[in-house]
């Protein structure tokens, strides 16, 4: 039963991360940089603490009590991976959802299985797997084998969108569903799927924090097994990281396009504008609280993190579909995108195998 439970918790976290960019596509008259940074600030700044105020008594406290060491190193990975969620923006704005997602989840899928255990073989910690353990041991192989089917998914994906971009410049469209452009798209989706696995190594880093949180809720209730929310203390640390990237990128681009007049700009609807932006950054974050709830069923971090990614690219690529981003292409091509997408979703698979074997 608590393993079904982790399944549902993270199907619920996948949907809302491949859902969140959604509510973006009602926003009007914004340039990118307004809307991203509006819902941001929900997503990084307001519902985080709000969720841990509402799930974690003292939240602050096990905050303030924790090493700066700690503290630091969460808060470090949280900017690194707010490039990758700063990144996964410009992936989706570039390449729509389904191909972006797709490409971007897949890489962080397995760049977030494969960086942490070359770590740990550079600085041995007990009870934490080495890369010597994935090349010498059958649960690592397959691990190593679904990263080597992941990267054939995304070149057979990269290939559908080059076919696309070729077909609609010869046919003279303009695909209005998405600012399609392959090589940017494909630079910064890369870019984002390497650095969005920091997540990850993030919660490694901000274990502590969880720790108390479960310590405390387990001495209040005994025998209650795992603190469902023990994770929310943890992502407050994480996404103050993810704000700084991403308010500095966006202010920056603000001044260079001469576009804060959007957030005060009467000509555009600025109630749709602003209640669609807190949607989709509210969204955003309710990935995060499931995965915590998810993993605190299954009891293991990495399988959990394979899930997760599944689950979200299974749900952009419906997306996608429903959005109809492919609708203009030729069936070679849109086959050709969904066999790199089935290959991704493979590939996921066979590293949440691998892990499972352990």
């Amino acid at each position: 039963m608590q393993a079904v439970l982790g399944v549902i918790f993270h199907f619920i976290g996948g949907f809302a991360s491949g859902s969140f960019y959604i509510p973006y596509k009602k926003v009007k008259g914004w340039a990118w940089e307004s809307y991203w940074i509006v819902g941001g600030i929900f997503s990084w700044l307001i519902v985080p603490p709000l969720a841990a105020w509402l799930t974690i008594p003292g939240y602050v406290d096990i905050i303030k009590s924790t090493d700066g060491g700690i503290l630091g190193l969460t808060y470090f990975f949280g900017l690194l991976w707010g490039i990758g969620g700063l990144t996964y923006g410009l992936g989706v704005r570039y390449l729509g959802v389904a191909l972006g997602s797709s490409i971007i989840l897949g890489l962080c899928s397995v760049f977030g299985a494969l960086i942490p255990s070359i770590y740990y073989d550079l600085y041995p910690s007990e009870g934490k797997d080495t890369f010597t353990d994935l090349l010498s041991q059958n649960w690592g192989q397959m691990v190593l084998l679904g990263i080597l089917v992941c990267v054939i998914g995304i070149i057979v994906c990269g290939k559908a969108g080059t076919m696309k971009e070729k077909e609609l410049s010869e046919k003279g469209i303009v695909d209005t569903s998405v600012e399609f452009k392959i090589g940017l798209g494909l630079f910064v989706s890369i870019v984002s799927g390497v650095l969005s696995a920091c997540f990850n190594f993030a919660l490694e880093a901000g274990k502590p924090m969880a720790e108390m949180a479960n310590q405390a809720w387990q001495a209040a209730n005994p025998g209650e097994g795992n603190f469902l929310f023990s994770n929310n203390v943890t992502y407050v640390v994480i996404l103050w990281g993810g704000l700084t990237t991403n308010l500095i990128w966006c202010m920056i681009l603000n001044a260079r396009n001469k576009t804060f007049n959007d957030y005060g700009n009467s000509k555009t609807p600025l109630l749709k504008n602003y209640i669609f932006s807190a949607l989709a950054g509210t969204t955003w974050f309710l990935q995060f609280f499931f995965y915590g709830m998810g993993e605190s069923k299954l009891g293991n971090g990495p399988s959990s993190w394979i899930l997760h990614m599944a689950f979200i690219i299974l749900i952009a690529n419906a997306w996608g579909l429903i959005l109809k981003e492919w609708t203009l292409v030729s069936k070679k091509t849109y086959g050709t995108v969904v066999a790199g997408i089935a290959i991704i979703i493979l590939s996921v698979l066979i590293v949440g195998y691998g892990n499972s074997l352990k």
